[in-house]
């Protein structure tokens, strides 16, 4: 055979799998696209006559070794390298010169050559791990006339050290997605589950994360390709129903990014009532991801169909979601430990507070520490606890460290990464910034539940758009149900309280039931004055018998303002027991309006915080330009759709959007006159305006008044309960003083 000179790089340029044929050659060199030796095991792949059976995993390779074909050749030389420690990738190849097939195939260690660095004067985008050392060992096979392939050089030394059996699962070469394992996650997935859930599922199947065979990343690309290849062409209906919610309803808002034709786009929508609560609830936000691997990805104030799960992808998420909430940045968002994820936020929100999931990493706990959990069953109780319970920070590095310690996990990189993020997800560390949690043990209250049981993985877009519309209902039915039971049924009162009777008619069931119990819990918690000082005082709060695990509030009377070290009202908006226990003792009866928060209270949804912050819903379109684009785009669609459904109607509607565009430049040109005619308006309104400052300056001038008699009732009053005090002292000292005489 005859074979032309060829000049050998590290660098490849062609990668082709085929059993070709051929007796003559000419050379060439192969393309490593980042799959190298992956190996498809195909069942018909076996053993030549020289070798016996190149599937028999106790062989070595040797010159003269036969095989039936290339790829059988390949597969019985990674699984070698399995066993042994290394990885593989193809490299060189020889093709035959007279039909162009590959007639010589090269497999070389993956550590084999060197990686070609950028000229001088380029600028890489990133620098890459070195993981190329010039590594020698290979495999060459060649075709012969009868058609099978024979190992024509091995060389069996590596320069570098060979890898564990328990890391060798981690070389690319043998990551690899069997058809029973895509079988599993294809049930799993079409079932809802997430990726962290079907490795959950793989590793205890396999029995440890070892024997699974490929790592959480393949299963999530798995997972991500196979949800590409099941969209189907039905974005259009989805499309159309944006459409026609959009001409029906003036609150519906809808954005597409991308080539929606061709599946590579991005969806967001939000109808008029999410837009309407975000407007009540908005300060804090759930980014719930547990849908992301399936298909769709609801989010708390809309939703969205993400194709192209990219960064851009994510920064367009987040900034049309803020188009469509009038720009209002949240106080907080909880989202997952995804990077993606994370550097979207950072970009889209700067100034809002976000967190980590604790749920979700409790749940990846359950993958990366499934050994431990297996061989300590309290390990997760244990792991809970340490996280939610310590209320200073103090208290969970010593409670951390100690389960480190028990556990004998003082090496774990899993534990080490999450410690150092630890202010992002450890609840001790985010008690300052408000996340609506209502308790640190609670289970995770997810978005979830919106669409359980209407949309998973298996879902199509026809389905989809009636799914969402029950779901929708659904919940809208719940919420009315949860409003009437507030409304028409009185919550049992457990104290003689006005505050609590006030709590009642205030705050919605579920919160009033968590206020009720912070309340009763008061009364297992005295509170000592260690400061007094003119207008503020500071009392020590601790649980009888539990004096080491006391809190402080600093509180001023007279205004009735009071903080707690647990800072529970400012993370959750609930006043604790431990304010609650110095508002007894100081005789505050009710609830300071300040410590009511809106957002829990029956009357949530008022439509006074409307007016101010949708615009978009205002009655007058001409109050802000949000509402002039969006109310102008609904009736441009309309009359687009009707312009185009025959040449008479298109030539009459292009005529009399001439006469109009010609107008709107007119009025561009002339906007002074309307500039005018509002100053002739200011003009008639202005002795109005004088009567109405006139009676500000008097209400000002009362308030004033009033203001300086209650300094004065202050003051008496802070005399009086200083006389209290010492009335008290004195009787305490005269009980003290009658109990001694009474033992002598």
């Amino acid at each position: 055979m005859d074979f032309e000179p060829v000049s050998i790089g590290n660098d490849v340029v062609e990668f082709e799998v085929g059993d070709s044929a051929g007796e003559d050659g000419g050379a060439g060199t192969g393309l490593d696209l980042g799959l190298g030796g992956r190996v498809e095991r195909p069942p018909s792949a076996g053993a030549g006559d020289t070798s016996g059976s190149d599937g028999d995993p106790g062989l070595e390779p040797c010159e003269g070794m036969e095989f039936h074909s290339e790829q059988a050749a390949r597969t019985f030389y990674n699984s070698y390298a399995r066993r042994i420690g290394f990885g593989t990738r193809v490299s060189v190849y020889q093709r035959s010169r007279r039909d162009g097939s590959v007639v010589c195939r090269q497999v070389v260690c993956s550590r084999e050559g060197f990686r070609r660095g950028g000229g001088e004067g380029k600028s890489k985008k990133r620098r890459r791990t070195v993981t190329r050392v010039g590594c020698k060992a290979q495999m060459t096979v060649k075709k012969r006339s009868s058609g099978k392939w024979a190992v024509s050089k091995f060389v069996e030394e590596h320069n570098h050290e060979l890898v564990p059996p328990d890391k060798v699962h981690c070389l690319r070469s043998h990551r690899h997605v069997p058809g029973p394992a895509r079988s599993l996650i294809d049930t799993l997935q079409a079932a809802g589950m997430g990726p962290s859930g079907v490795m959950s599922v793989l590793i205890k199947e396999s029995g440890g994360v070892n024997n699974v065979g490929f790592t959480k990343i393949d299963c999530q690309n798995y997972m991500s390709s196979s949800r590409q290849r099941t969209l189907g062409s039905g974005g259009q209906l989805v499309l159309d129903y944006l459409k026609q919610r959009q001409a029906a309803d003036p609150g519906f808002f809808c954005a597409v990014q991308g080539d929606f034709d061709n599946l590579a786009g991005n969806i967001f929508w939000a109808d008029a009532n999410s837009r309407k609560n975000y407007a009540y609830f908005g300060d804090t936000v759930n980014f719930d991801t547990s849908y992301r691997m399936n298909r769709y990805r609801p989010v708390l104030f809309g939703c969205a169909l993400l194709l192209n799960e990219s960064e851009s992808s994510f920064i367009w998420l987040f900034q049309t979601w803020l188009d469509a909430m009038s720009g209002s940045h949240p106080v907080s968002i909880t989202i997952d430990q995804d990077g993606i994820i994370r550097s979207a936020v950072a970009q889209v929100l700067p100034g809002t507070r976000h967190r980590f999931c604790r749920w979700n990493v409790f749940r990846e706990a359950q993958e990366k520490l499934s050994d431990v959990y297996c061989s300590n069953p309290n390990f997760e109780t244990e792991f809970q606890r340490c996280v939610n319970v310590p209320e200073t920070i103090e208290d969970f590095e010593l409670c951390w460290e100690s389960l480190l310690e028990r556990c004998g996990l003082r090496n774990n990189e899993w534990l080490q990464l999450m410690y150092n993020a630890r202010q992002k997800w450890v609840p001790v560390f985010l008690r300052d910034t408000f996340f609506g949690e209502m308790s640190m043990m609670q289970g995770k209250d997810s978005i979830n539940s919106y669409f359980d049981g209407y949309i998973n993985a298996s879902t199509s877009f026809q389905v989809l758009i009636r799914q969402y519309e029950n779901a929708i209902a659904c919940r809208h039915e719940k919420e009315i149900k949860s409003d009437y039971e507030t409304l028409n049924t009185a919550p049992v009162l457990k104290t003689p309280s006005p505050m609590e009777k006030q709590a009642a008619n205030v705050y919605t069931r579920k919160i009033f039931k968590k206020f009720q119990g912070e309340l009763v819990e008061t009364l297992a918690y005295p509170a000592t004055i260690i400061k007094d000082m003119e207008s503020e005082a500071v009392y020590r709060v601790a649980k009888f018998g539990e004096d080491h695990k006391a809190n402080f509030v600093k509180v001023d009377v007279f205004r009735k303002k009071a903080c707690c070290s647990c800072q529970m009202f400012e993370f959750s908006g609930i006043m604790c027991r431990h304010i609650l226990a110095v508002f007894r003792v100081t005789n505050v009866l009710t609830l300071p309006p300040d410590y009511i928060l809106k957002r829990w209270t029956r009357n949530a949804k008022s439509e006074s915080l409307l007016d101010d912050y949708m615009v978009g819903f205002t009655s007058n379109p001409q109050e802000s330009f949000t509402a002039r684009y969006e109310n102008l785009r609904i009736k441009a669609i309309k009359y687009v759709e009707d312009g185009a459904e025959s040449i008479h109607s298109y030539t009459v509607a292009m005529d009399a959007l001439q006469i109009a565009a010609e107008k709107v430049a007119a009025s561009k040109k002339h906007g002074f006159g309307l500039k005018q005619k509002t100053l002739i308006h200011g003009c008639q309104s202005q002795s109005r305006c004088t009567e109405q400052d006139e009676k500000i300056r008097e209400l000002t001038s009362e308030l004033a008044n009033a203001s300086l008699q209650c300094e004065e009732y202050q003051r008496k009053l802070l005399a009086v309960l200083k006389d209290v005090e010492e009335q008290k002292l004195k009787i305490l000292v005269k009980v003290q003083n009658m109990r001694l005489n009474l033992k002598g």
